[in-house]
């Protein structure tokens, strides 16, 4: 492409729509034009992007015309407007859940697998957050050694489930404070008929329950993990679990790899890895927590020992803010690929 791409970012009023923005300006991400849409109730809105405004449009099948690149922020507008952006001409890179799956489409963290970018037929999805945040820790020592065995237990924050899910968290702690009743609406996931308070609260519950007794969210961390790693036989059990924790998602993780690796090989890895690093001190206290991720692009690695039993197992403590790294700028990375190798 001989001139600056044209982009829209669908979803431009949420929460990953605005972390774009502010991706965008941090990152002076190059465009001729930008095109915000968001569904008829935010259309008409004024965002300033880079020191211009603009106005949010609702999104529609012809917002698409000559768009180079569509940020899709996510949600199930992306099974119907997706196609019809492609049918455009546009390369929609997609934070729904909608295509990953989709033996047609890759499923991409640039760090780790970026030439299935080169092989894409329009859409380019982007993995879960928790798929992200872990595997960003662990692909460096998977160049070490092949992980065979995975167990990986979440600690997700509640800005995970949306605004909704912020305003529940706050509205219970400031009526328990106040010793007034509050009735959860939202989690662990509003289309279902039982919820539960989050404050003071862990909830092992995120998404819907499979028949294998896992949830969904559960088994897009097994399933978006064998696709990325191109390797289905790695063993895998997840545990998903909702904290009182507004922004960054944190993880427990046990790994086997095929050949032993010591601490020392897997913090060099860690560090010398794009997009992630070693905070891990037990002497003087320093581990990855929330709050050290929320803002922040890298993904941070702690409490890195050997396994009390297994002779080539690992544990790790992650933590990475899942509305960065686990969405928007993930799906930015992959722009960026795409235009520094001109394959718009």
């Amino acid at each position: 492409m001989n001139r600056l791409p044209n982009i829209a970012i669908l979803g431009a009023t949420g929460a990953v729509g605005q972390e774009f923005i502010r991706l965008i300006e941090e990152r002076n991400f190059p465009f001729a034009d930008l095109r915000l849409l968001a569904s008829s109730r935010s259309a008409g809105r004024k965002i300033t992007v880079c020191g211009k405004e603009y106005t949010v449009e609702e999104a529609k099948p012809e917002s698409f015309e000559h768009v180079d690149i569509a940020l899709f922020a996510g949600g199930n507008i992306s099974k119907t407007l997706a196609p019809e952006a492609v049918k455009r001409g546009a390369v929609v890179i997609d934070n729904s859940s909608t295509f990953r799956m989709d033996p047609e489409v890759p499923l991409v963290i640039p760090e780790i697998n970026p030439e299935d970018i080169r092989w894409n037929h329009g859409i380019i999805a982007n993995p879960n957050c928790s798929t992200i945040i872990m595997l960003m820790a662990l692909k460096p020592i998977h160049n070490l050694s092949r992980i065979c065995r995975i167990i990986v237990s979440t600690y997700q924050a509640v800005s995970g489930a949306g605004k909704e899910g912020i305003d529940e968290l706050y509205g219970e702690t400031t009526a328990a404070a106040r010793g007034e009743s509050y009735t959860p609406k939202i989690l662990p996931s509003a289309s279902l008929e039982r919820h539960y308070p989050i404050a003071y609260n862990l909830i092992p519950q995120i998404d819907v329950f499979l028949d294998s007794s896992y949830t969904k969210e559960e088994m897009k961390m097994v399933n978006e993990t064998h696709k990325i790693f191109h390797d289905d036989t790695i063993g895998i059990t997840p545990t998903a679990v909702r904290v009182p924790v507004v922004r960054s998602h944190a993880e427990s993780i046990f790994i086997e790899t095929e050949t032993p690796v010591s601490v020392e090989d897997a913090k060099k890895a860690i560090n010398a890895f794009p997009g992630a690093a070693v905070k891990d001190d037990p002497e003087a206290q320093e581990y990855p927590m929330p709050l050290d991720t929320s803002g922040k692009n890298d993904v941070l690695v702690g409490r890195i020992r050997k396994d009390l039993v297994s002779a080539n197992g690992l544990n790790l403590w992650v933590c990475g803010d899942q509305i960065r790294k686990g969405a928007a700028l993930n799906a930015l990375q992959i722009a960026e690929y795409m235009i520094a190798n001109d394959l718009l």
